[in-house]
């Protein structure tokens, strides 16, 4: 007899992936618990197979009644404690009564097939759970990757099409189908590929943002108006909040006063949204924007040639030190980026600012407001702030929700 239950996790091949010691335990199981298709793998002599379905707390009362008294396995899949029922199992049962014997998770093992480090990786399971969970990821973090485990509702179809009605495209999708088996296949291809395809049931999908995704049109259009929509600048996308969005830009053109002649400075220029715009607002006045990151300089570059904004001139260097190459003085500055050196760039400005000129900070963080507002204190400028949030209507199935974006704190300053 025993005096513990054992955890076993197996993969889709069954024995062949085990060790002597696990099959051993099998072996001489007394009572064998499992889903249906780990079951069919093994057929010890004169053992009692229970399948594990949606009846943990069965499960749960049998081992613990049966603890001393029989030899027991359970079979999980993969790593019975990463989604698996080897957590379940520990709340239930005393911890020294049992043990764990982890083979390779199915997302381990998925990770591997595509050749992606996964140290990196968001893990979301959407196996019974609500689509809402992954949706959530997007919105209030930035993945590089994500790892799924899916269900027959969650099927990655489903997912592909959840993901590109919230406007979150950019990933390049993987669905890893019987990991481990003889009938093992990976697909690869976009989202819009991986939404018009069906998939083995037994399934890992995983996601991996593309390094860039641009424009959708090389030309900007003919009939431009004020408040550019987002998708028409080059922009690198990894990470969010990398253009400023459209409605706060409106919002932050509006506060720098720009008139045809004006000579504005965009600090922290981003893609150079804001750049791109002032220049359309001031055709016979200079824009300069600075940008101390070089894949956002270059996309600055391919957005002034789109928008033929000549009147920009790029300038790849760190503020305040780079704002000494422009010998022309601002009429109004952007900044929506210090890089750590929000009082040195402000008080540069600040001196440089001809009168009347205008200074808009736009921060998302409370310890940016506060250091901002102080330097407009000490620069012995008068400011105001304004909080903006705002929403945009995103598709939800065959309803509409609202999604936030970043709340923004809009400081203005004027001399």
């Amino acid at each position: 007899m025993s005096e513990k239950v054992y955890v076993i996790g197996i993969g889709d091949n069954g024995e062949k992936c085990l060790g002597k010691e696990a099959l051993g335990l099998i072996e001489k199981a007394e009572i064998l618990f499992g889903g249906e298709r780990h079951l069919e793998f093994f057929n010890p002599a004169n053992c009692e197979k229970v399948v594990v379905k949606s009846n943990l707390k069965e499960v749960a009362a049998k081992i613990n009644s049966e603890l001393g008294k029989k030899k027991m396995v359970v079979l999980a899949s993969g790593d019975p404690l990463f989604y698996g029922i080897g957590k379940y199992i520990l709340t239930k049962v005393p911890r020294e009564k049992v043990e764990i014997l982890p083979y390779i998770s199915a997302m381990q093992l998925a990770f591997a097939k595509v050749k992606e480090s996964w140290e990196d990786a968001t893990l979301v399971s959407l196996h019974a759970k609500p689509m809402e969970d992954l949706l959530n990821v997007l919105r209030n973090g930035e993945p590089k990757k994500i790892g799924l485990f899916t269900d027959d509702i969650n099927t990655p179809s489903v997912i592909a099409k959840a993901i590109l009605e919230s406007e979150n495209n950019g990933f390049k999708a993987f669905v890893c189908e019987n990991l481990g088996g003889a009938d093992e296949n990976i697909i690869s291809g976009s989202l819009e590929e991986i939404a018009q395809k069906q998939f083995a049931p037994l399934n890992v999908m995983i996601l991996v943002k593309k390094a860039a995704e641009y424009a959708p049109r090389e030309s900007a259009p003919k009939d431009l108006t004020f408040g550019i929509a987002d998708l028409e600048f080059y922009q690198r996308t990894p990470e969010k909040g990398l253009i400023t969005k459209s409605e706060v830009r409106v919002l932050s053109l509006s506060k720098m006063n720009i008139r045809k002649d004006s000579t504005v400075w965009d600090i922290g220029a981003g893609s150079g949204s804001v750049s791109i715009e002032s220049a359309l607002l001031a055709p016979q006045g200079k824009v300069f924007a600075v940008e101390k990151n070089t894949d956002d300089y270059a996309l600055i570059l391919k957005n002034i040639d789109k928008f033929k904004t000549t009147n920009v001139q790029a300038i790849h260097g760190l503020a305040p030190e780079a704002l000494k190459s422009i010998s022309n003085d601002p009429d109004a500055v952007f900044i929506g980026g210090s890089a750590g050196s929000m009082f040195e760039i402000l008080k540069v400005c600040a001196e440089r600012l001809k009168a009347g000129g205008r200074i808009v900070v736009n921060v998302i963080t409370v310890e940016n407001l506060a250091e901002a507002w102080d330097a407009f204190k000490k620069l012995g400028m008068k400011s105001e702030v304004c909080l903006f949030q705002v929403s945009r209507s995103q598709p939800i199935l065959d309803m509409t929700r609202f999604a936030a974006l970043n709340p923004i704190f809009m400081i203005t300053a004027k001399k």
